[in-house]
């Protein structure tokens, strides 16, 4: 903390100096001025917490730095220390804020008393402030947040204007006598690759600083105002009410600002004029149709406006149609198939004159069906949640592979389906590799344990597989049902002991796991072709 003693007598401010404690009061930094003016500069440099002064000094007295003090700096605690005792100076140094009011020759006791007392409401005021800083600061992080929301919803729900009108126009400079608008959208789903790479690990940061450069140009003039779209991760609106023949100049000047800030440029879509705020959502839906339906095979604008829906001649070519083709080399695991089949795909796309964002979505919904189909056919055994969890692995939602020109490169798209399809066969020829040693271990608690009651369902509790999976996988392995296929190891086996005359048939069905004899004989007899007396009489005159 800092005090500030103003005295034109360099011994009365010695003195102050020496009666008071000042490190029992945690003062830091005693500074001195010896008339008003020298104390102002000594104010505005460094920002004292209390202040004690004389009334009568040359040049501009306690009076006038009193009402200085009042304007410029509020904060400040004073004491007044003067050889006057006049009610007209108290009644002064009251109104303009001062804590107390000491006679010279000065009282150690009053002194240090009149500091506490300065000291304690400069702190309980300092901890008002704070809070306020505190609740500002939260209010700042949470206003945009509002924003967003509330314009978002404008958007979705226009007659909500009224209820916001008078603090929009507060706050936003959006006037009701505002009749007309225009909507332009800034989407990240076709941004320039290299600005996207930049923010890979903070798109949060992105979209703010995409926002904030966007306001600079807008708010200054009133023209406008960029809030985050609430019901889009990667969009933009740019709700613009004034200078309406001129908003695509300005949306040109925001993207040289971008451009000279992020060293990269954007792509805006800009709805027409309309009636404001009813017709919101029709200027939106125009800004946002002028972004989906632009050309991404060529860059001729930054600015677009709406265009015409695609035809659904332009839709003919489908994702599904090479959906055997590729599924097929999926299931190969053959990188060469793999690649074929998506250049037969990508060599088609290439026949497209045009192809916007639409189209994209649609060819990403197709082939994202597709995948979850094929997942569901591979992974039979795996739970609906353990599904979901392996389609997390790819993006939930298109990413459009741009070039650094902000053009769509179909090189990179086929890099990236080829990529994808990989990952999913690789994943195929791994569970493959597991269930077939998971029937070759089965097969060999078999071939150890055969002689013990064991079912199906021991089975699957035992390796955590379900009976009709185990049942499957098996037939599919050995070409034989499980049950068969245990029956078989019990006869090889009883066959060896039947060799033995010293055991007893029931001793032998007893071993192999029958623990009924005759349906031990009946089984033995079903597969061999004759009883288990008889195989011992032939094995053993052979």
């Amino acid at each position: 903390m800092k005090v500030l003693i103003v005295d034109d007598e360099k011994h009365v401010r010695d003195a102050i100096r020496l009666l008071v404690n000042w490190q029992q009061f945690g003062i830091s930094t005693i500074l001195e001025a010896q008339d008003g003016e020298e104390a102002i500069k000594a104010i505005q440099q460094e920002h004292p917490a209390i202040i004690m002064t004389d009334m009568m000094m040359p040049i501009m007295n306690g009076v006038k730095l009193l009402e200085w003090l009042q304007t410029h700096a509020p904060d400040t605690k004073t004491i007044v220390i003067s050889g006057h005792d006049d009610f007209s100076l108290l009644r002064h140094t009251l109104k303009f804020g001062g804590t107390d009011y000491i006679l010279k020759p000065v009282d150690p006791d009053q002194l240090n008393e009149a500091l506490d007392k300065a000291i304690q409401a400069w702190n309980k005021d300092e901890e008002t402030r704070q809070t306020n800083r505190e609740l500002n600061m939260e209010m700042n992080q949470i206003k945009p947040v509002y924003w967003d929301k509330l314009l978002s919803n404008l958007i979705a729900e226009p007659s909500a204007y009224d209820y916001s009108a008078e603090q929009m126009e507060r706050e936003l400079g959006l006037s009701r006598q505002v009749n007309e608008c225009r909507v332009a959208i800034l989407s990240m789903d076709t941004m320039e690759r290299s600005l996207k790479n930049k923010f890979s690990h903070n798109l949060d940061l992105l979209l703010f600083s995409l926002i904030n450069i966007c306001n600079e140009f807008l708010i200054s003039d009133q023209r406008g105002y960029a809030f985050r779209h609430w019901n889009s991760d990667n969009e933009i609106v740019l709700l613009l009410w004034k200078d309406q023949p001129g908003a695509e100049a300005l949306l040109t000047k925001i993207n040289e600002g971008m451009r000279t800030t992020l060293r990269s440029r954007v792509d805006f879509g800009i709805g027409s004029s309309h009636l404001f705020p009813m017709d919101l959502p029709v200027s939106y839906q125009e800004a946002r149709n002028a972004l989906r339906q632009r050309n991404l095979l060529a860059k001729d604008t930054w600015i677009h406006r709406n265009q015409k829906p695609i035809s659904s001649s332009q839709l003919v070519l489908t994702f599904s149609r090479y959906e055997e083709q590729i599924h097929l080399a999926i299931r190969s695991g053959s990188m060469d198939k793999i690649q074929e089949a998506v250049k037969q795909w990508i060599d088609a796309v290439k026949q497209s004159e045009s192809i916007t964002l639409e189209q994209l979505d649609h060819w990403w919904r197709e082939y994202s069906v597709m995948k979850r189909r094929w997942v569901q056919q591979f992974f039979s055994n795996k739970s609906e949640e353990e599904i979901k969890q392996m389609l997390l692995d790819e993006p939930s939602s298109l990413i459009v592979p741009l070039d650094e020109y902000g053009i769509l490169s179909l090189s990179l798209w086929q890099q990236e389906l080829t990529r994808s399809m990989l990952h999913l066969s690789k994943r195929l020829l791994e569970h493959q590799q597991k269930d077939k040693n998971v029937i070759f271990e089965i097969s060999a608690y078999l071939e150890k344990n055969y002689h013990e009651d064991i079912t199906l369902q021991d089975i699957a509790n035992r390796f955590y597989l379900s009976r009709e999976y185990i049942s499957r996988k098996f037939k599919q392995e050995f070409e034989v049902n499980l049950s068969d296929y245990l029956g078989q190891i019990r006869m090889n086996k009883a066959k060896v002991l039947l060799r033995n005359p010293h055991l007893r048939i029931s001793q032998v069905a007893e071993m192999v796991g029958y623990q009924d004899e005759k349906y031990f004989s009946k089984v033995f007899k079903k597969q061999e072709g004759i009883s288990p007396n008889e195989y011992r009489k032939t094995a053993n005159s052979i």
